[in-house]
């Protein structure tokens, strides 16, 4: 989908109007009757009016105040998912989006709804040109929106849709060797360098973590290294970002017990995911923060010489940690990226990962859990969840967590028991880090099973635009 700024739109597209109050009808160009007709659905509670006039449509949507301003700009979202579903089903190419009252962040925000809520994962579909939604350009007029926020909208629903891409593709295609593959087109296309260590190279650098989860598995692992360095960039020491990239989790040898349990583990490597989105929108995007991206890849499986409850293997500082739960694997890979992350003497580093099941449990679709050790940097990164409404919910790190996983044989077990499942990935984390740090556990947003607004079905690209909105920030500090 292309965007474009215009000053005057075309009056032979359907056009979408922004309103805050019944007076902004005036500025619609509807005639007499028309104007009647929408004033007399806006008095009935109705927050949007469709006029057809038959070779076009004219959408009036009605933005109202809402009860924060962090609330109001979810609204406006969901109100362009909502606009999206109808243009889409109504077959329209190319749409007109006019700001009636000069708002533009509700603009921005509608027609980020608007883009996402248009995406689709249609390339196992047969049918799949008859099923492909219609609308392909959105003309945007708003006298505050500036050619910036159009590049900065472009490039981070791009990114956005490249990480639901990814998440969707079943490990058939997407083993670890096939997404260090995508991680180099995202680095082709946008000047990011990009290097995808091999088995032999992963165990010359003794990362014990992500060689012990693949040994039952056929295919080899993958670290992918993606790094932008932009020549002008605001930051001297760079921002690290780690994510998950299990391609698909069975649990391993502690196979996962729940039926119906392992149906949508393909979604494992959404932190794997949201970093190469991420990246790719910000270089597209131009941002000038220095960016490195880490990503362990594997799968998890049962077969062959796979690690089982009760060993022990040591991580790539020489930290020794007894395996109890196999299927507490994303912290044993990550752990390697997070040694891995301090060559480059990082300002900080975010890990993402659909980490832990408890996570999930405690708040849903509706957040994320996070931890860390970078104070400042979690506040900002807090308002930036509240901005795009990703929002995070704070785990303490107390050091009786740490307590829950000293191992009795090793420096450390791989999980802590029944009690604060979350806390305990990581404080193990937490471990390998001698830096400013936060963890995102992003297991419950990372994939939805059923229809969440603009965030879709399937996969929905969390903690790309969380990211997104945390780095643009940085670069204007």
């Amino acid at each position: 989908m292309t965007l474009k700024k215009v000053n005057k739109t075309n009056d032979k597209n359907s056009s979408i109007f922004l309103i805050s109050k019944a007076d902004d009808l005036k500025k619609t160009g509807l005639n007499v009757e028309e104007l009647k007709f929408a004033q007399a659905q806006l008095k009935s509670d109705k927050k949007n009016v469709i006029i057809n006039h038959y070779n076009k449509f004219s959408y009036i949507q009605l933005v109202e105040p809402g009860k924060t301003p962090f609330l109001r700009l979810e609204a406006c979202r969901k109100a362009g998912h909502i606009a999206a579903g109808f243009f889409n089903t109504n077959k329209i190419e190319h749409v007109n989006i006019i700001d009636l009252f000069d708002q533009p962040h509700d603009t921005f925000s509608f027609t980020e709804g608007f883009i996402l809520a248009s995406y689709q994962f249609l390339k196992y579909k047969s049918d799949a040109k008859k099923k492909k939604n219609s609308l392909l350009k959105i003309d945007i007029n708003s006298k505050g929106i500036s050619n910036d926020d159009i590049k900065f909208l472009e490039a981070l629903t791009q990114g956005v849709c490249i990480a639901r891409d990814l998440v969707n593709e079943p490990v058939t295609f997407l083993t670890a060797i096939q997404l260090g593959k995508e991680a180099e087109k995202v680095g082709k296309e946008n000047g990011i360098k990009v290097e995808v260590f091999n088995k032999t190279k992963i165990a010359s650098l003794k990362m014990g973590g992500l060689l012990a989860v693949n040994m039952g598995s056929i295919d080899p692992p993958t670290f992918t290294v993606m790094e932008y360095k932009p020549k002008k960039a605001v930051n001297k020491k760079p921002l690290v970002l780690v994510g998950k990239g299990v391609v698909y989790d069975t649990g391993g040898l502690s196979l996962k017990p729940t039926p119906g349990s392992m149906d949508t583990m393909k979604c494992d490597m959404g932190g794997a995911a949201a970093v190469i989105g991420v990246m790719h929108a910000i270089a597209k995007a131009e941002i000038p923060v220095y960016c490195v991206g880490l990503i362990p890849a594997t799968d998890n499986r049962p077969g062959g010489n796979a690690i089982t409850p009760g060993d022990v293997i040591t991580i790539s500082d020489g930290t020794t940690v007894e395996v109890l739960n196999t299927d507490a694997e994303g912290r044993l890979i990550l752990s390697d990226a997070l040694v891995y992350a301090k060559k480059y003497d990082p300002e900080l580093v975010i890990d993402l990962a659909t980490l832990t099941g408890v996570a999930a449990r405690t708040i849903g679709q509706f957040g994320i859990v996070a931890m860390g050790t970078a104070t400042d940097d979690f506040e900002r990164l807090k308002s930036s969840g509240n901005m795009v409404h990703e929002r995070l919910v704070e785990f303490p790190l107390w050091d009786e967590y740490g307590e829950l996983i000293k191992s009795d044989i090793a420096d450390l077990k791989n999980i802590g028991g029944a009690i604060g499942g979350a806390n305990t990935a990581g404080k193990f984390l937490e471990h390998f880090t001698d830096y400013p740090w936060i963890h995102l556990d992003i297991a419950g947003t990372a994939f939805v099973e059923g229809n969440d607004s603009y965030r879709g079905k399937g996969g929905t690209g969390s903690g790309v635009r969380l990211l997104f909105d945390f780095i643009k920030n940085k670069a204007e500090i």
